[in-house]
């Protein structure tokens, strides 16, 4: 291990599942006219898988930095400012459970409609 928790590779893969691959996602998702709904819910399956990523790469960081002689890293991944690093996986845990839902919802309601009943129960 390296004198510093930032210069280790899960540091930089934390920077990449944070930034990087949610921009790229979004580009990619406003570059087609309509996305389908296979689309969407790939788009809110990759943010829930980016999201536990990043968590598992926080947890790791935080406990490589307890170990490292540097108090750079200390004062991030192991203080009171390590919460707000989980900020931004939880938003993209949440917009991804939140994309799933509502293809799942309208999933079901659109079988339901095609079934012939008016949405009641029987």
């Amino acid at each position: 291990m390296g004198t510093t928790a930032f210069a280790e590779l899960e540091f930089w893969l934390l920077v990449i599942m944070s930034m990087v691959a949610p921009m790229l996602l979004w580009r990619l998702l406003h570059s087609k006219r309509t996305p389908t709904r296979s689309t969407i819910f790939s788009l809110g399956l990759v943010l829930v898988v980016i999201s536990g990523t990043a968590f598992y790469l926080l947890q790791t960081l935080a406990a490589q930095s307890k170990q490292s002689p540097s108090l750079a890293d200390d004062a991030l991944f192991a203080s009171e400012l390590t919460l707000s690093l989980y900020l931004l996986p939880a938003l993209f845990a949440g917009i991804g459970i939140n994309l799933i839902s509502d293809r799942l919802i309208r999933h079901l309601r659109d079988s339901d409609d095609a079934s012939g009943r008016d949405g009641e129960n029987g």
